[in-house]
């Protein structure tokens, strides 16, 4: 598209204020798939609201390598570790500075203090700001880090050292996910005095690559570029803006057109066309991600095993993918792929059985008719690319068996927020791992510190989460291999979940944007990338 029309189409859609503001900057327009449910990114589990703060706004002690799983340093410039492995220090980088905006403006530079007012928030529900604006971080109790963290000290201004109760061997990979998103201590200072705690979820402010300006719900977030970055080689973009369309196919267009330049999920309807468009480039990679449905053991008939066993057979796994994924994605029998260290392959997926579902159905004392709740996503995400049409194959599945289901669905944030609380029957759900490690799957999905977090089927099962924590707390991967491998085979039995599908990441994005990554943790990145 020339020059004159693609800034028509930005200012048709309302992304650019003006023409010749366009002209003087460069502008990179990402449509995304849902508004975010805020912008604190320690309050959130989903990759929609990391991608509008904690890889904006935000940066965290260590940091994954863009595009890959590797941990680099970040505001920490170096760590050291204890020999017993419970002591990590953290030496901070000098001369970051935070965002300067027309509601905050910093007085000193990053240290040691912000640190201590993120994690303490964390930690602590005493805490002045937390007590102001009582919130929960459903990350860092989904990995028990509320219960290992024994302290965390100012040794001076820019060393802090955490001390844990047992050996963490994924802490540093933790410290990089985004929940660990370092704050202000000065701005929440600021807040709490002008009785305004919540703000901090609405109108952030970091150290990262892109300074927040504004946003509108429904439609669009509008970033500019750090200026003063501590790592300014990293911001190529003026402004970023996110166009927020729930409309896979509305996307497309937009994307097509030249109205936006990156777009998030396509159809798997769409690829082939999207493919075959010379001014796109479409890179693609094995997702490290699994779709699957979670039933909510503390509803009925999902109390009971026989149940759950009946509705997994009564699954068509093959079907679904063959409609839902066209091709892109493979069966999932597991908890989480394959390509996750310490996958035990010995696993074998459920026969599709309805016959035998019946039988187990009416041995349960399930009658004929029994009516519960089906939940669909409302957004694409990458496990998942069409939740909607995966539900009513579901329906159609159990519907043979004798189950009726009703399918319901709500705005992306209320979702999560009522799944979370349990509301569901059934529901569908999926994950992309966060840090490369095994229990970023069976701990924060399926642990038992994660029920009112990310374990939505509500299940503690005291032996499998004995394992999860007693690997955890070793640091040679071959002995943490073995006691994962036991705990799949429990996590298998006790069918809290059908897994369904893991599927493959593809990025669309014009010609024109240069060094783009695909993270293998499903988020979506903008520092390093530009536009021409």
């Amino acid at each position: 598209m020339h020059k004159n029309a693609l800034l028509q189409a930005f200012v048709a859609a309302g992304l650019i204020a003006s023409a010749p503001f366009a002209m003087a900057a460069s502008n990179l327009v990402y449509c995304s798939e849902g508004s975010p449910a805020g912008f604190d990114p320690g309050l959130y589990t989903t990759g929609t609201d990391f991608d509008a703060a904690a890889e904006t706004v935000f940066n965290r002690l260590s940091q994954f390598e863009r595009g890959g799983t590797k941990v680099t340093p970040g505001l920490a410039e170096k760590w050291d570790i204890s020999e017993d492995g419970l002591t990590y220090t953290f030496h901070l980088r000098e001369g970051v500075k935070f965002h300067t905006t027309d509601y905050f403006k910093p007085s000193r530079e990053f240290n040691a203090d912000d640190v201590l007012f993120t994690f303490n928030r964390m930690l602590n529900k005493d805490d002045p700001f937390r007590k102001a604006y009582p919130t929960e971080f459903p990350y860092f109790t989904d990995m028990g880090m509320d219960n290992n963290i024994a302290k965390i000290e100012k040794v001076d201004e820019h060393t802090v050292r955490f001390t844990l109760n047992t050996v963490d061997a994924a802490f540093i990979q933790n410290m990089a996910m985004s929940f660990a998103s370092i704050h202000s201590a000065e701005y929440a200072a600021q807040l709490l005095k002008a009785g305004r705690a919540s703000d901090i979820n609405q109108k952030p402010i970091g150290t990262g690559p892109f300074v927040f300006s504004r946003y509108q719900k429904d439609a669009q977030i509008r970033f500019k570029g750090n200026t003063e970055y501590w790592h300014p080689e990293d911001v190529k973009i003026d402004n970023l803006i996110f166009a927020i369309n729930t409309d896979p196919s509305v996307r497309m267009q937009k994307l097509r057109a030249g109205e936006c330049h990156v777009s998030v999920f396509p159809r798997p309807a769409d690829l082939e066309a999207l493919k075959k468009d010379p001014k796109l480039q479409m890179p693609e990679q094995a997702g490290f991600n699994v779709g699957y449905l979670a039933y909510n053991t503390e509803h009925k008939p999902f109390d009971k095993l026989e149940v759950r066993q009946a509705m997994d057979m009564a699954v068509n796994k093959e079907a679904i993918i063959n409609a839902v994924y066209q091709g892109a994605g493979q069966i999932a029998v597991n908890g989480m792929p394959p390509t996750q260290w310490s996958y035990d392959d010995t696993i074998k997926g459920t026969p599709y059985d309805p016959e035998k579902a019946k039988e187990l159905l009416k041995a349960a004392g399930v009658k004929e008719g029994t009516e519960i709740t089906l939940w669909a996503m409302p957004v694409q995400r990458p496990y998942n690319p069409n939740a909607k049409l995966m539900a009513e194959m579901l329906q159609a599945d159990w519907a043979k068996i004798g189950i009726k289901a009703r399918i319901v669905s709500y705005e992306w944030g209320e979702y999560n927020k009522r799944a979370k609380a349990g509301e569901h029957d059934a529901l569908l759900i999926g994950w992309t791992g966060d840090n490369g490690d095994p229990d970023n799957w069976l701990s924060v999905l399926y642990g038992c510190d994660a029920i009112g977090g990310n374990n939505y089927s509500r299940l503690c099962n005291r032996e499998f989460d004995g394992l999860l924590k007693k690997a955890k707390a070793i640091n040679d991967q071959e002995e943490r291999t073995v006691l994962y491998k036991q705990a799949q085979q429990l996590l298998k039995a006790d069918v809290q979940n059908t897994p369904i599908a893991h599927s493959t990441v593809y990025q669309p994005m014009s010609t024109r944007v240069k060094d783009f990554k695909i993270s293998p943790f499903g988020i979506n990145s903008f520092y390093g990338v530009s536009i021409e």
